[in-house]
């Protein structure tokens, strides 16, 4: 039943199994303050700005153990580049669970269909393993991440009250979904209709960082040899065409 740690590729986005070599593309990706403002890894007093103190966090925030991912675009002008991560973790072959968590993206990225494409790969590689339930939560406090985990179909089970510790010694309470596997055909047939309605259309950035010394927006840079030649855009600023701002609303901080 555990799923093999493979690279997962999407229409947008390719998953692959993160190691330590990539945290600092990583740390680029999401140690920003809206990323953590919503409870994500402890909240805005675990977010570490440096490279280093990131790592470190990094090494004992990640279920390493388990099938953590990092997402890649695939397609367009950031081919390559990472823009966050997701976990299947909290494994339970005996009862057929997991939980698909310790998600976050680039701000840049949010209210676009990298979410959903992220989402349908790891709940594909769970249930098509034979999983009965996955798992997701959030900081109950976090609207954004609540109203992205609904948009993709999964169900509300309850308040978990004094879950766990933030990283300033509060306690969060969490906001607990799942998804059956006797629901995953519903909720997958809604992701892939997400996903055709940006079908021939590439990602691209939102600005919501300060330009670089040549007026760039700063980032890792597109990478060669993941996937090219794809035309259109897929904005995420709400401009045009190729958003999916109701659905995806933003970081999906989901541990």
């Amino acid at each position: 039943m555990r799923p093999h740690s493979l690279t997962l590729t999407g229409r947008f986005v390719q998953l692959q199994p993160m190691g330590s070599a990539v945290l600092p593309e990583l740390h680029r990706a999401i140690a920003h303050p809206e990323v953590f403002a919503g409870g994500y890894g402890g909240g805005p007093a675990a977010l570490r700005r440096d490279e280093a103190g990131f790592i470190r966090w990094a090494d004992g925030y990640f279920q390493w153990a388990s099938l953590p991912y990092v997402v890649r675009l695939l397609g367009g002008p950031n081919d390559g580049d990472v823009v966050g991560t997701t976990t299947l973790g909290d494994i339970d072959e005996e009862n057929e669970s997991a939980e698909l968590g310790w998600t976050a993206y680039d701000p840049r990225v949010w209210g676009t269909v990298v979410n959903a494409d992220s989402k349908l790969l790891v709940l594909g590689t769970a249930f098509d393993n034979g999983f009965g339930r996955v798992k997701i939560q959030a900081d109950a406090a976090n609207e954004r991440s609540r109203a992205a985990i609904l948009g993709i179909g999964a169900t509300f089970e309850g308040i978990r009250r004094r879950d766990r510790p933030r990283a300033d010694g509060t306690w969060r309470d969490s906001a607990v979904y799942s998804i059956l596997a006797d629901e995953w055909p519903a909720v997958r047939t809604g992701l892939q209709a997400r996903l055709d309605a940006f079908e021939g259309k590439f990602i691209t950035y939102r600005s919501v960082r300060p330009p670089g010394p040549s007026g760039t927006i700063l980032g890792s840079g597109p990478r060669d040899g993941v996937r090219g030649g794809v035309r259109g855009g897929v904005r995420g600023d709400g401009s045009g065409s190729g958003t999916d701002r109701e659905h995806n609303a933003g970081a999906d901080a989901s541990q």
